[in-house]
């Protein structure tokens, strides 16, 4: 490395967030401007290490070439870290910004110490690419003749279009929202992920030949409905990656009724009317002067709280069934594994700054919604769980909430595609398709990201576009 002696040199220092009170005043993204001299610094922790964990099964997904370009900073050559990164990576930008970084939980230097601050260090790279106009369209070639339909247009449906496209396949991706990103767009909200961040590289695939379709809900029966039948025969190839997108209900006593709500319904009406009309239009659900409660951890749940927040609600409390994790990692979950402790995220930390306190709550199970007789929300029963859920006599508490929000994860897609085309399901209800293979049971149909393994990464994702588009570009070669 060009610092083999930098991991004891120099301790980690990240890229901070801004002033949480300040940001809670606006929908801008969180993040600081870097340092360049201090990247430098932070890419010459990377050890020359032999094997490098950052890139192994626990680490990066995608299996980012991450000491190559933590060298590349560390003796400044930019360009070409972002050369080495893209060549892993369709949107760095993206996973720079939104993933949780199981690099760093696998890094080597941080079995003895903080890991190197790879996610830092890869978000600059990209943002540095685009500031120095490094970033340019690359069309293909030429064509090969074939088409292939991208139903859905998150990071999978993106990545996936993207490496087909560059393949020379002509590649037409169908959004059923309005705007093109799927989960990047509406399901991640803008101080995580500011919406020209997204555009900006659609734009860049639009450029390179790909065909985005808004407002086609394929499969659907409504005015923007298009048979899932018809895209099959009209074309050589059909991606399904249309994501996770039926959310896991709470199914107790009075949940029907006004003052509850889905996550995802929560946070896709605020960011389109904020992008329509910076909230003016009204077209969302207010937290404003609310005692809410958000139910469920996880980065959807820290999202409603960072929403809530800036809507002004009245006070705020989320409820995690899981107990609180350690401070260190526990005996039974060693590196290289993803540490599971304890962490203060974006949302709990402006929550704790304006209300004095992190607003999480552990070991507790939702018993009852109440509401008054008009059917008004006025909160909800709980009671607390042990180490095995099982509940803990008197343990009964009501909290007051006029707002409650369900982030509990994800069941698996909506099935009327599946349904239509007669897909075979697995036991969870995702499309059945072998990952590093993909085909489903319908004829040159094949599945990625979330509808196929689950709700999981962003990174993730992109890692499934990529393998399924090279499955799919063998396909057409035969």
């Amino acid at each position: 490395m060009g610092k083999p002696t930098g991991f004891k040199e120099f301790t980690r220092q990240t890229v901070p967030y801004r002033n949480a009170m300040e940001r809670l005043i606006d929908y801008k993204e969180i993040y600081t401007a870097p340092e360049d001299d201090a990247l430098r610094t932070q890419g010459a922790r990377c050890m020359d290490c032999g094997v490098p964990f950052c890139q192994s099964e626990n680490g990066c997904p995608v299996y980012n070439l991450i000491p190559e370009w933590n060298d590349l900073v560390y003796n400044g050559r930019w360009e070409e870290a972002l050369e080495r990164l893209h060549k892993t990576n369709n949107f760095p930008e993206f996973t720079g910004r939104v993933c949780p970084a199981p690099c760093e939980g696998s890094c080597v230097l941080g079995s003895t110490e903080p890991p190197v601050t790879i996610k830092n260090i890869e978000n600059a790279i990209i943002d540095k690419g685009f500031e120095n106009g490094w970033v340019v369209p690359k069309p293909p070639v030429s064509r090969s003749g074939k088409t292939v339909a991208v139903v859905g247009s998150g990071p999978a449906g993106l990545a996936a279009a993207a490496q087909l496209n560059q393949a020379g396949h002509s590649v037409t991706v169908y959004e059923r929202d309005d705007r093109v990103g799927g989960l990047l767009m509406y399901g991640i909200p803008n101080m995580k992920l500011e919406k020209d961040i997204v555009d900006r590289r659609v734009n860049i695939l639009r450029e390179e030949g790909i065909e985005f379709v808004t407002g086609a809900d394929i499969g659907g029966k409504g005015e923007n409905g298009i048979g899932i039948d018809k895209l099959v025969a009209d074309n050589d190839a059909v991606l399904l990656a249309t994501g996770a997108t039926t959310p896991r209900d709470l199914p107790i006593p009075n949940r029907e009724g006004t003052g509850i709500h889905f996550a995802m319904e929560f946070l896709k009406k605020n960011t389109a009317s904020l992008l329509d009309s910076q909230l003016e239009n009204g077209n969302y659900i207010t937290a404003k002067g609310k005692k809410v409660i958000v139910i469920g951890g996880g980065d959807t749940g820290t999202d409603c709280i960072g929403t809530s927040l800036r809507h002004g609600c009245e006070s705020l409390v989320n409820f995690e069934i899981m107990p609180k994790p350690p401070v260190e990692r526990a005996d039974d979950n060693p590196w290289p594994l993803w540490p599971k402790i304890y962490r203060v995220d974006y949302g709990h930390e402006e929550a704790a700054k304006k209300f004095g306190e992190d607003p999480r709550v552990y070991s507790v199970s939702g018993k009852e919604f109440v509401r008054d007789e008009d059917g008004t929300l006025l909160g909800i029963n709980t009671v607390n769980v042990d180490s095995n859920f099982k509940e803990i006599p008197g343990s009964v508490r009501f909290w007051e909430a006029d707002l409650i929000l369900l982030s509990m994860g994800f069941l698996g897609p909506e099935h009327y595609v599946s349904e239509a085309l007669g897909l075979e399901l697995d036991g969870r209800s995702n499309y059945k398709a072998e990952y590093e293979e993909f085909e489903t049971s319908s004829p040159k149909v094949f599945a990625a990201g979330d509808c196929r393994r689950g709700q999981s990464l962003v990174v993730r994702a992109i890692d499934e576009g990529r393998k399924v588009a090279a499955k799919i570009d063998e396909y057409l070669s035969i």
